[in-house]
């Protein structure tokens, strides 16, 4: 029955979904891509053995002796691509009129079987991911105990017997009396918060703390990945208990660079900021303006392009249209000789931290297309507010001013430029932010949640980065230069798009947590992601992209060289699909949307980020932080640990996570 319905739901999909006609560049392969499409067509459409199908014709196509044609890693390209989108839930025909696409249709999936598909997507590849030898040998390293200053210890030290926790959380049940529960609650659960850093030891156990939060990353559904940019891993421990186990994990990273509904929540958007500064402008937000242009202009090394006359120091202070022409020019000049002769190994070696001499670094070809560019699109703005006077008019005459188009779209760019500036400084995302067992069925995973709006984060987030030399604005600047890390606010999305149950209803009177004021804190819903993206792309798919690039006579585009530009990844993925002829804009949008939640920590996080205000206001004073984090404990305790504990299936699902010989422990990684 199951059988037959899934069937059904397939034929319902072609009747409802036009298809998409490609024509894939394989040189002079077309032949065997044609039988390989009737293969795929022919696979049974049973759910289940979807990952089955895949595997053995993947293991067909990697079977090739000797060298490749470039042909051959086409072909593989195109295969690879097909399978990945098989596994999405596309069907694919070949016929004598050529090869057909049907893409899965989001409305025919309930919330139940499309959590199933993409959570299997992401099985899939985790899974591989634990058969790697370094990984598997990572894994048993940890579960074997070690001599450390602490005596002997594994990880299994810092993970709390369900046995354990759910007879403390029967006893706590059994008090009805409100201020008993609270203290008995609070005996059997204490958490704090707990930096990871590379270097650092766990106090408690003697083992490394970075060893400790990537164990426990690799029981999360997604593979385990370093991310560019920055980064702090987190630790949520519970004192109450000897070792004090691991309630969860977060991990905060640098924000993604372009999400529409985000930016247009913050005001980063071309329309918000026309709104913001010329909808109602005001003399105050006009100079503000002009300050940021000032500052944005001074911040790029000049000296190279006075020196060739491409330049002078007076057409700096008052640009002319063929300034910028001039410049642009010379940006894609540079931007086409660095894709032929990239700098590599100078540019990498600037993340290692062995670059000592800047003027050199934003001399090469990357950085001098970048400086011309951001200059050209400066001085053209600063062009326009010279030539309308906008620093000298009157309020009623800016207002009449700020209805031009010209005036209105420097504006824009003005504030998209800016932003560049603020997202990689005042704001993070939080990628990974969960419970482990046994607190995931007491909703661990919200304590977590609520844990990172304490201000022990923003003192952490500035104590790790108020040092550190900004790689970008110092290559663009041609000397070191060091930005205030003011975290204002984090951002985050749901792994599936139809609810979270770790973000919902996650909000809170901040005077209840030791604010000076009744104010709402928590995770705001902004609204859902458009689904493009490459995570459906097997490894296997990105690593034949990556090679068929390699072959391009006129360079690549994207080396996976820091100050090329926001999600490598996926730019490469466009360039290889486009470049065998198929269709790039198509593939990309997976439509797995996510919900994006905004998580502000500062009341004018907005004019902070839009350059109007320097100096946060911060929901929660950042004195005394970890009481703070104290409060905000509490407060999870009262409004869902206490209600959770009273039902007896929850605590039943708790007991379950035994450490004892042999240890069946939900928290533990399973290698099977």
């Amino acid at each position: 029955m199951r059988w037959w319905h899934f069937c059904h739901k397939q034929l319902k999909m072609k009747k409802l979904n036009p298809p998409i006609k490609i024509q894939p560049d394989v040189g002079e392969l077309k032949r065997q891509l044609g039988s390989f499409c009737a293969r795929l067509a022919a696979l049974p459409l049973v759910p289940g053995d979807s990952y089955l199908h895949v595997g053995k014709l993947r293991e067909k196509l990697d079977a090739i002796d000797g060298p490749v044609s470039t042909d051959r890693l086409k072909l593989n390209l195109v295969c690879n691509v097909l399978l990945d989108l098989y596994l999405q839930g596309w069907t694919v025909q070949a016929d004598s009129d050529g090869i057909h696409l049907r893409e899965r249709l989001a409305g025919n999936e309930s919330v139940v079987e499309s959590k199933k598909r993409i959570r299997s997507q992401h099985l899939q590849e985790r899974n591989a991911q634990l058969k790697e030898p370094s990984v598997v040998e990572f894994v048993n390293s940890m579960e074997r105990r070690t001599l450390t200053g602490k005596n002997w210890q594994s990880v299994f030290s810092v993970m709390r017997d369900g046995e354990e926790l759910a007879s403390a959380l029967t006893r706590a049940s059994a008090l009805k009396e409100p201020a008993a529960r609270a203290r008995a609650l609070r005996d059997a659960i204490n958490p704090y918060v707990q930096l990871v850093d590379s270097k650092a030891i766990c106090p408690e156990t003697g083992l490394r703390l970075n060893d400790i939060w990537r164990y426990f990353r690799h029981t999360w559904t997604t593979t385990y990945k370093s991310v560019p940019g920055r980064s702090m891993g987190i630790l949520i421990r519970d004192r109450a208990r000897p070792f004090h186990p691991v309630i969860g994990i977060a991990a905060l990273g640098s924000s993604v660079v372009q999400q529409s509904v985000r930016d247009q929540w913050i005001g980063w958007d071309k329309e918000s900021a026309i709104r913001e500064f010329c909808d109602a402008p005001t003399k105050k937000k006009t100079r503000r303006l002009l300050q940021l242009l000032d500052a944005q202009i001074k911040a790029v090394y000049k000296a190279d392009f006075i020196e060739e006359d491409l330049l002078t120091r007076w057409n700096i202070k008052r640009p002319l249209q063929s300034d910028s022409a001039k410049l642009f020019k010379e940006s894609l000049a540079s931007i086409e000789s660095h894709r032929l002769y990239p700098s590599t190994a100078e540019l990498k070696n600037t993340l290692a931290g062995q670059v000592n001499d800047w003027k050199k670094l934003a001399k090469t070809t990357l950085f001098r297309s970048k400086r011309a560019k951001h200059l050209a699109t400066l001085l053209a703005i600063r062009a326009q507010f010279i030539d309308h006077n906008v620093a000298n008019l009157s309020l009623a005459e800016l207002r009449e001013q700020m209805k031009l188009a010209v005036l209105r779209k420097s504006v824009g760019q003005l504030v998209r430029l800016m932003k560049a500036d603020r997202i990689g400084i005042n704001m993070m995302d939080i990628t990974i932010c969960g419970a482990i067992a046994p607190y995931n069925p007491i909703l661990g995973g919200k304590l977590v949640c609520l844990l990172l709006c304490s201000p022990e984060i923003v003192h952490a987030y500035r104590q790790r980065y108020r040092s550190q030399v900004s790689v970008i604005a110092s290559s663009m600047a041609g000397k070191e230069v060091r930005r205030d890390p003011q975290l204002v606010l984090l951002a985050t999305t749901s792994l599936y798009g139809a609810g979270s149950s770790q973000y919902n209803r996650l909000k809170f009177n901040s005077k209840t947590v030791g604010g000076s004021e009744s104010e709402t804190m928590g995770y705001f819903e902004l609204g859902k992601s458009e689904g493009f993206g490459s995570f459906h792309f097997s490894k296997e798919t990105v690593r034949l992209a990556q090679g068929l690039l390699g072959r391009l006579e006129s360079g690549r585009k994207v080396n996976s060289i820091f100050g090329e530009g926001v999600n490598p990844l996926m730019r490469k993925m466009r360039e290889a699909l486009n470049m065998v002829g198929l269709p790039s804009e198509i593939l990309l949008r997976h439509g797995n949307q996510r919900i994006i939640y905004g998580v502000p920590l500062a009341k004018n996080f907005r004019k902070i980020l839009l350059g109007l205000d320097n100096r946060p206001r911060y929901y929660l004073s950042l004195a005394d932080a970890p009481m703070k984090t104290a409060e905000l404990a509490e407060f999870w305790r009262t409004r869902w640990l206490s209600p959770r504990i009273d039902n007896t299936e929850v605590l039943k699902e708790v007991s379950a996570h035994k450490l004892s010989y042999p240890v069946h422990h939900g928290a533990r990684v399973s290698l099977d």
